[in-house]
């Protein structure tokens, strides 16, 4: 019997490794400049992304003074709204950092809340433009359109620092100081929702890989869709969120709500927040299992489909707006 787990063990894992290894070496996309949409959110994800991908660069935490550069501008975005930004400390190796959080408090239930999170900071060496700068610009241009939206629950729209390796899935992690903080102080978050990875698309068959080999027969293997990923407990706030999309904008949904093991379901801030037993989701255009720039200086805004960006803004907007009503659960 334990000869058989192994086996199974060992076949699982070189299943991933033939996922990723694929991926890594596929050609990538590269995209021509957009022409920008009607509402100019096109045009602004690409001045967001150049200028955390192109203009500052590598953001890891051994570059402190990139990492400052980056929360200056998020926070200088953020008062061109209308929002006074709130700066959390989060310390590591003797230096502090911080994560941005922009709020708009509920009418109805303002103790009752509901997180929408993005990190900031990048692996050494790589520009970063879909990990994770397209997720920063999503979130600013949510934080823009949702600035005057009276939501009945509280939203909270933060920028995290330091998800990365070395800290990555430890306590140092700007998301894990942000939901142990809020654990402490019983914070009654409804929903958090984790946007990792939003700008990389492709329409070529086979292009998408998966962790589990099974999957490649439940799942597109064409690299189109955006996905809405949780563990069992969230399963509920999976399928709603899954729904939303489906409902408000043209890319098509995948959902996968499975226990923490499989590999990638938690590789990101929503981690941070299950540990406090907080219900989480994480979208995601599937980071490696489909993108062969991941984590190296290839992750270039060249790569990068802002018209599709822009059609997920759409229904990340109406996720926002469905969460913090309060009558959703």
């Amino acid at each position: 019997m334990i000869g058989f787990i192994l086996l199974v063990i060992i076949l699982l894992a070189a299943y991933l490794i033939y996922a990723v290894v694929k991926i890594r070496f596929t050609p990538s996309v590269v995209m021509p400049r957009q022409e920008p949409a009607s509402r100019g959110d096109t045009r602004q994800f690409y001045r967001h992304v150049e200028h955390m991908s192109v203009r500052i660069g590598s953001r890891s935490v051994y570059e402190y003074s990139k990492l400052e550069e980056t929360k200056r501008y998020i926070v200088s975005c953020l008062e061109n709204f209308g929002y006074t930004p709130e700066l959390q400390k989060v310390t590591y190796d003797g230096q502090v950092f911080n994560n941005v959080t922009a709020s708009i408090k509920g009418k109805s239930s303002p103790d009752e809340t509901v997180v929408i999170g993005a990190h900031y900071d990048t692996v050494f060496g790589a520009p970063g433009a879909d990990d994770n700068a397209s997720a920063v610009a999503v979130l600013l241009e949510m934080s823009r359109i949702l600035k005057s939206f009276p939501p009945g629950r509280t939203i909270k729209l933060v920028f995290f620092v330091l998800e990365e390796p070395p800290v990555f899935r430890t306590e140092h992690m700007g998301s894990y100081v942000y939901a142990k903080d809020a654990k402490a102080k019983n914070e009654n978050i409804k929903a958090m929702i984790c946007l990792e990875m939003l700008g990389y698309y492709a329409d070529k068959k086979g292009g998408q890989t998966f962790p589990l080999p099974l999957m490649g027969l439940m799942y597109s293997s064409t690299p189109d869709f955006i996905a809405v990923v949780g563990n069992l407990q969230s399963r509920s706030l999976v399928e709603r969120v899954k729904n939303t999309l489906k409902r408000n904008q043209g890319i098509p949904v995948e959902s996968l709500s499975t226990v923490g093991f499989v590999p990638g379901v938690d590789f990101s801030d929503h981690w941070s927040f299950w540990k406090m037993g907080y219900p989480a989701v994480m979208i995601t255009d599937t980071a490696f299992y489909r993108n062969p720039n991941y984590h190296t200086e290839k992750d270039t805004i060249d790569t990068l489909d802002f018209n599709r960006m822009t059609e997920l803004l759409n229904g990340l907007e109406q996720v926002a707006k469905d969460l913090s009503t309060t009558s959703s659960q």
